[in-house]
């Protein structure tokens, strides 16, 4: 016979006993400061700075074109995070890309990640620990420094 204990309740809850706590705790990560999962607003500060930068010299040098601002945001994307592993908008918030594991995040992972970042909808479809596809194509995340 099925009795209640079998079918659960709605007064105990689902069950979250394979919920991690955090962002980043499945990743091995901590749950703050240096090496934690960079939350969503210093992501937003860094990108809206970096697109502000790619404006600003798309005014100047190409009169404003859209195609232009786009590029060189991109080619800021690509050049910064694939050398030093932050743009500038990720510099002033003090967060940069890793590979999980810590390595750097290289090259080609910038490029990937330009160019899936300039696409959008990548970066706004995220998983539980906040990587977004164009971070888990790379098998990148976004830190705190």
């Amino acid at each position: 016979m099925v009795d209640r204990n079998d079918i659960g309740s709605w007064l105990t809850g689902p069950d979250t006993s394979g919920i991690s706590k955090y962002p980043g705790e499945r990743l091995g990560l901590p749950e703050s400061g240096p090496g934690s999962i960079a939350r969503a607003g210093r992501r937003i500060v860094a990108i809206m700075l970096d697109w502000g930068l790619a404006l600003l010299i798309s005014n100047f040098a190409f009169g404003g074109d859209s195609w232009a601002t786009l590029a060189i945001f991109a080619a800021e994307q690509m050049v910064l995070v694939g050398t030093l592993g932050y743009s500038i908008g990720h510099r002033i918030m003090g967060i940069h890309v890793v590979r999980l594991g810590g390595a750097p995040a290289g090259l080609l992972a910038g490029v990937v990640r330009a160019v899936l970042l300039c696409l959008v909808i990548p970066a706004v479809i995220f998983d539980p620990d906040h990587r977004g596809l164009h971070d888990k194509a790379m098998n990148t995340v976004l830190v705190r420094r």
